[in-house]
């Protein structure tokens, strides 16, 4: 260790080279410790007491409590963060359908009206039809 900042004190670029990757492991250590911490507050199946254990476990002993949540529950970190991810989609997906259905909706009924009265649909496939755009 002693050579390599001899090493980087006679080359200044090597120097700063360090101090970037010094720089770049801090960074990521305190995103992977604020992305534990926000797993454990947004998991709705750990228990109060368990959030309470964790984070302490987190806090009191940062790098060892990080990989021991890794390895303990960090496969599933991913499938709660895809659940939430489909969850916020849905919500949207249902919002802009609640935002934009008046319209839609009753320009589509007009339009399979039109299509029974001309003959072009029976009158169970405009049932149907009906059900689906009111459903």
């Amino acid at each position: 260790m002693n050579n390599a900042v001899s090493l980087a004190s006679d080359y200044p670029l090597l120097n700063l080279f360090w101090t970037i990757a010094i720089i770049f492991l801090w960074l990521m250590w305190f995103m992977l410790l604020f992305r534990v911490i926000g797993d454990i507050f947004r998991d709705h199946e750990l228990s109060g007491w368990g959030k309470a254990l964790w984070t302490l476990f987190v806090v009191i002993l940062p790098f060892l409590g990080v990989l021991v949540y890794l390895i303990a529950r960090g496969g599933s970190m991913h499938e709660r963060d895809v659940q939430r991810a489909k969850r916020a989609e849905e919500e949207f997906q249902t919002y802009v359908r609640a935002a934009a259905g008046t319209s839609g909706s009753t320009d589509e009924l007009a339009r399979l009206a039109e299509l029974r009265k001309s003959g072009d649909i029976t009158e169970e496939e405009y049932a149907k039809a009906k059900a689906r755009v009111l459903g």
